[in-house]
Formats: C-alpha cells, structure tokens, sequence
C-alpha cells in the first residue's frame, strides 16, 4: 500500500459570488502529488498544469500567490478531466490519500463532478496530515500552516511554497520528519455523506469513534434525537453519565463529557451540516474519544466561560431593548 499526497491549486471568479458557477466555485488548475511507501519514502512524483475553462482570469489574490500566470496555464495546460485521469491512473489500485487540511479531496470531487466523471469509490477515507501533525506537536492541537511545520521541524525551505507540487514534497517532507506513523488515524471525506441507514457511518479508529448519520427532515429533528446527545462509552458501547452537558464551541459544532462507570471519561462533539440538496435536510458528524479527569475540568471551565459571556451578551441585548 502506497501514500498519495497531493496537492491542488485553484482560482475562483474574480468577480466575486456575482460571477461564481453555482456547481463550481473553485476550479482546480493544477494537481501536484508525491507517491510514498509505508516508510514515508518518496518513490514518484506527479504535477500538471490545467487549462481553466469557467474562470479563464486569474483571481487577483490567486495570481498574488502562484508563480505562473494566464499564459503559462493557456500554453502548457491541459483539460482537467485529461489531467485528472491520468492522476488517478498514477496513482494505482492499492492507496491512501494524504493531503494538508480538508479541502483538497472535497474539491477535486468538486470538479469531478462537474464534468461528470466517474465519481470516487464510497466513503472516501483519508489522512489530514495537518491535523495529525497538530495533535503531535501543537498545544490544544491547534492546526498551522505548512510552511510554519516546516520551520518547526528545522526542514530546509528549498523551493517557493503555493505551488501544487512544491507543498506535496514539504508536506511528505513534514510527515518523515515528523509523524511516527500514521496508523488508523484517518477521517472521512463528507463531500459525499450518507444517504441511507445502511450507508452511516459508524467506525472506531484511532481511539476515535466516528459516526456520520444519514440525512434528518430539519435541525430541530437531528439534536432531538437522542442518539445525537447520548454519549455513549466507546469501549462497553453503554450510555455515559452526565458531566458536561452540552454547550457550543462554534459555528455548527456543539461538545459534552460524560462517564462510564467502568471505563471512566468520554468527550463527544458533533456538528450538524447542511446536506446540500436542500434548504432543511441536514446531517450529522459526532466524534467520541477517551478523557482523562484534567480533559474534562477544562472543558468544564470552557463551558462556564461561554454560558458567562452568554449571559453577558444577553443582558446588554435586554438594556438595549429597554432603552
């Protein structure tokens, strides 16, 4: 089994949302991937320029950032369903992708279906090397930039980084340097999401339990389900006691702690995502893993802290009204 990390580059209406392609907001202009064995060795190398077709301008943040323009994309591109094939047909029958953040697979999904391609097999797994870098080597395992790992790990800088091929070699270069070993420490891809019971998702991997549910009629019915703010021992399988009940830690994403009687603390998270074929349907994403008592205390400090300015937040609204 092989590593395929990879790397795109894309630009996107330089006009804004105003001239944005509802089924494209990004198209991939070019794909850099590196193919390592189970020692993280590099053993090939694959890079292509694409032709853009929806966006033939370059944004002019996008073009601030590479180092090639219009011309060179023209003169030494080629189509993407071209260059996407021939991507995949390098990459052979017996892979994992890697890539630095989330983005990169759910896009060229994106693009594929675009062109109406044959889509990847389902669910799509992968390595967030930035994640996992973090989780080795960042407090609170804050997330950073490539570039920032790099300089950590005391890696030489030998080529411009924003350039699809030059980040797959750093990023091969940070996970030989630094991640022992990847293991069964992947996620799944949600640009495709269960649409079905049989189709959810329900994997323990890594210390993790991931679950991805199928789609709910509405918001109000997925948190009222009671499956959605159980939390459940990743070991035994059996319902936790209460220790942190539910607050919101962003946007969509809400997290609580509980405890087994026999296997001690859980910390559970979900988030509740748009399914995208309508303005209701949603889904969920909940993640399970083992605490320790000092997990769960400063959660609980977190909690306090968010309900106080909560409270804050709400009294100022009511002395405003009150004016």
């Amino acid at each position: 089994m092989n590593y395929i990390v990879f790397d795109l580059e894309w630009n996107q209406s330089p006009r804004g949302s105003a001239g944005e392609h509802p089924r494209m907001p990004f198209e991939i202009i070019e794909i850099g991937a590196v193919k390592l064995d189970e020692s993280f060795e590099i053993l090939d190398e694959f890079h292509t320029l694409i032709t853009p077709h929806i966006y033939p301008k370059l944004h002019r943040v996008i073009r601030g950032m590479l180092n090639y323009d219009e011309k060179v994309l023209k003169k030494e591109g080629i189509g993407f369903k071209e260059a996407c094939r021939a991507f995949l047909t390098w990459c052979g029958e017996d892979y994992q992708f890697c890539t630095w953040g989330s983005s990169d697979l759910y896009f060229l999904q994106n693009n594929m279906d675009f062109y109406y391609m044959e889509r990847l097999p389902y669910p799509v797994r992968y390595y967030n090397v930035q994640q996992i870098y973090a989780d080795i080597h960042t407090e609170n395992h804050e997330i950073c930039k490539l570039e920032k790992a790099v300089e950590h790990l005391g890696l030489a800088e030998q080529e411009a980084y924003h350039s699809a091929i030059s980040d797959a070699r750093y990023t091969a270069r940070v996970m030989k340097a630094g991640i022992p070993s990847l293991g069964d420490h992947y996620v799944y891809d949600i640009y495709r999401h269960p649409k079905t019971r049989d189709e959810e998702i329900h994997d323990l991997h890594g210390g993790v339990l991931d679950e991805i549910s199928s789609e709910y009629a509405s918001r109000k019915a997925a948190v009222e389900d009671k499956n959605t703010t159980l939390i459940y021992c990743i070991k035994c399988g059996k319902p936790c006691r209460d220790r942190v009940s539910w607050f919101q830690t962003g946007g969509n994403s809400l997290t609580a702690a509980g405890k087994c009687f026999l296997h001690g603390y859980m910390v559970s998270q979900y988030k509740v995502k748009n399914a995208g074929n309508s303005t209701d349907n949603v889904f969920l994403m909940k993640r399970t893993y083992a605490a320790d008592r000092a997990d769960v205390r400063r959660l609980r400090e977190k909690r306090e802290q968010v309900m106080a300015r909560k409270k804050i937040k709400k009294r100022q609204e009511y002395e405003k009204k009150a004016r």
